[in-house]
């Protein structure tokens, strides 16, 4: 009878279909994709989970947007995400859609549960609500707050930095306060279960020493959730929906749960460290309300970002995964990501530093070695990999002990999630056989028939620790190892577990030529390449809003943009930023006879308010609700009457002294840049 493996159970979280993924979204499912693999390879059984959360107000709000109904405009977004998955190489096991009925069914029950053993009561709900984070907070929690002439709070920010909104309703509470003492002991007792401890002091300084307060579990604002079961008028509120995917996507709450039974609880849940509060609060008291075990680790990494900050359409500095995978191959975008991202802290991605990595880390020292080695057994050995040897000389002694140290080390690190670390592990091997070459001279040996021994030694050697190298790498890179096994003429057989540099096949033939498996790239062109891209759609669907509103909206015969006789100089104006905003909303400013109140989507985190003077322009100013403007969106914030006003819209002046926006297209994305 076969003996069952242990099992290994990987979640990514469920991402949010609200727009295309960029790097930085892609780093965490690659990142336990490289887990999984790594798992399969020393012997597990790896059930490794992905999918996507597709209910709550702001996928109403985009769908209805775009005219779609929810249900079409989560089916579309899904289907690209399971695209780029499988064009990333993606080896998960399931891919939940948090709309699945079977989940849906178990999401409802689980909330009668909780609700039935009196974890959940109905409430009433007064605070401030951010719209993109889908979250409640108090003042005391906003980053930022805005104030009337009084001092009356306004409005604010979000610790994300989101606008928030004041809503007040009736909504279902899970009481959390009640769990709390018993989750500060649970971290006391688990020192292992929030990763890296960083987290876990955030976690309780944050959040449980100020006093954990309970959560709103429902909402009546919007429908588009799961129902209460015994109040239909309320839906469940994102938190319990979208993390119950952890269980429900293995059976729990169905009728088929042999696979929860099987892999939870989870080995490794990984998440961005903006929602490690939700993971490590949140869910381990849901899943201790329901009696059910936590998830053994909770890692939450940290951010990719660009050198001014996050990545953002509305900034144009975003890059796509497509982008460099298309250009460079997969292998160089997936080891950079797991290269260049540090251990709990955030990663900086520049085109610079991602074309070093493929010239230096791939093109020079990889690629360059396995062409040297082939190349070599080829020319010394008539393409046969000589039978190993162990020890004969110190320069194979070192090899074969950084080779060891090597293995060692990766398999530690990739245990503790230590990718970067890793990476750098096999590369202290990738190095030393660079430097074996150079220490054993097999040009040289080649020349005197009495150190045909010693040459063939090298050949195996090196041989030897490609094979090494390429079943390291193997879960990080998916292209590269089969590679190097083909030109070395050897069986792929990934086995990380008992791998050892002497268990080399004897008599393996190399192809007759390699071919590089990372080309070099011309740096200068390749950096332009990247930066352009970064850029390239902002700038593009930016002067063809120019061009739109120019062609239609600044007719010479009907009108005449006014601008200053005084010279601006170039690089004054290059700091104006004009983007594309759609008015979602306009009313009258309470007191004032000019001043409108727009609410506008400006391709920001959250929605904008600016306020303008052009009311006895649009007395029917609602027909405005829809329109797309141009916006000044970099201009400081400043208060009128009481309210805060975030940008100015651009308007023209028509010879008989009429003011009329300047409207763009209904198709152009809001956040677009002008340039």
């Amino acid at each position: 009878m076969a003996e069952s493996k242990p099992t290994f159970y990987i979640t990514t979280p469920i991402y949010y279909p609200s727009g295309r993924l960029h790097i930085g979204n892609s780093y965490t499912t690659i990142a336990c994709d490289a887990v999984a693999r790594y798992k399969r390879a020393m012997g597990y059984d790896v059930f490794f989970l992905t999918g996507t959360d597709e209910h709550g107000l702001k996928i109403e709000q985009k769908a209805d947007k775009l005219g779609m109904a929810p249900q079409a405009y989560v089916d579309k977004m899904a289907k690209g995400i399971k695209e780029l998955w499988k064009k990333l190489e993606i080896s998960n096991t399931k891919f939940i859609r948090t709309t699945d009925d079977y989940h849906e069914k178990a999401v409802a029950d689980i909330f009668q549960q909780l609700q039935d053993q009196g974890d959940i009561y109905l409430g009433e709900y007064t605070g401030w609500y951010s719209v993109s984070d889908e979250e409640y907070f108090t003042e005391s929690q906003l980053a930022e707050v805005y104030r009337d002439d009084d001092g009356k709070v306004i409005g604010g920010k979000a610790p994300s930095g989101h606008e928030v909104q004041l809503v007040h309703e009736q909504s279902y509470f899970f009481k959390m306060s009640k769990y709390a003492d018993w989750l500060r002991q649970y971290y006391q007792d688990h020192p292992d279960f929030i990763q890296p401890s960083t987290r876990m002091n955030e976690m309780i300084k944050n959040f449980i020493d100020p006093g954990l307060e309970d959560l709103a579990v429902s909402r009546t604002t919007f429908h588009w959730g799961v129902p209460v079961k015994s109040d239909p008028k309320h839906v469940v509120y994102v938190w319990i929906d979208a993390l119950s995917n952890y269980i429900t996507a293995l059976g729990y709450d169905g009728k088929d749960d042999s696979d929860f039974k099987k892999y939870w609880p989870a080995d490794v849940q990984m998440v961005g460290k903006e929602i490690v509060r939700f993971h490590t609060i949140y869910w381990p008291i849901i899943l201790h309300a329901l009696g059910l075990p936590l998830p053994k680790t909770v890692y939450g990494h940290g951010w990719l970002l660009m050198k001014d900050g996050k990545m953002s359409k509305s900034k144009g500095n975003v890059i796509y995964p497509e982008t460099l995978m298309d250009r460079y191959g997969l292998d160089a975008l997936r080891y950079y990501l797991l290269r260049a991202m540090p251990y709990a802290n955030d990663g900086i991605f520049t085109p610079e530093d991602f074309v070093d990595r493929v010239n230096f880390d791939l093109a020079n020292d990889l690629g360059n070695l396995l062409n040297r080695t082939v190349s070599m057994i080829n020319k010394y050995e008539g393409g046969i990999i000589p039978g190993f040897k162990a020890g004969v000389n110190e320069a194979d002694k070192e090899l074969e002990e950084v080779s060891k140290e090597s293995i060692v080390s990766f398999k530690k690190s990739m245990d503790d999630l230590h990718f970067s670390e890793a990476l750098s592990e096999v590369w202290k091997l990738v190095s030393q056989s660079n430097k074996y070459i150079d220490q054993t001279e097999p040009w040289v040996l080649a020349k005197n028939d009495a150190d045909k021994e010693k040459l063939a030694s090298v050949m195996s050697h090196l041989a030897a620790s490609l094979r090494v190298i390429a079943e390291l790498i193997s879960p990080i890179m998916t292209h590269a190892p089969k590679e190097i096994f083909q030109q070395l003429g050897l069986d792929e057989a990934i086995d990380i577990k008992n791998l050892d540099i002497s268990d080399l096949p004897t008599g393996a033939k190399t192809v007759a030529k390699g071919t590089p498996i990372f080309p070099r790239v011309d740096v200068d062109e390749e950096v332009a390449f990247i930066k352009d891209q970064m850029t390239t759609n902002t700038k593009a669907k930016g002067r063809a809003a120019m061009k739109a509103a120019a062609e239609k909206k600044f007719d010479p015969e009907e009108t005449e943009l006014k601008l200053t006789k005084k010279e601006v100089r170039f690089d004054a104006f290059e700091k104006i930023e004009l983007k594309v905003a759609e008015i979602l909303d306009v009313k009258k400013v309470e007191g004032a006879d000019k001043l409108l109140q727009f609410r506008l989507d400006a391709g920001d985190d959250g929605d904008r308010q600016i306020l303008s003077g052009i009311s006895q322009w649009y007395p029917d100013y609602q027909k405005l609700v829809g329109k797309k403007v141009i916006i000044v969106s970099n201009l400081k914030p400043r208060k009128m009457r009481g309210q805060v006003s975030q940008g100015m819209l651009l308007s023209v002046e028509h010879d008989d002294g009429n003011v009329e926006l300047v409207t763009v297209d209904s198709h152009l994305e809001n956040g677009l840049t002008l340039e």
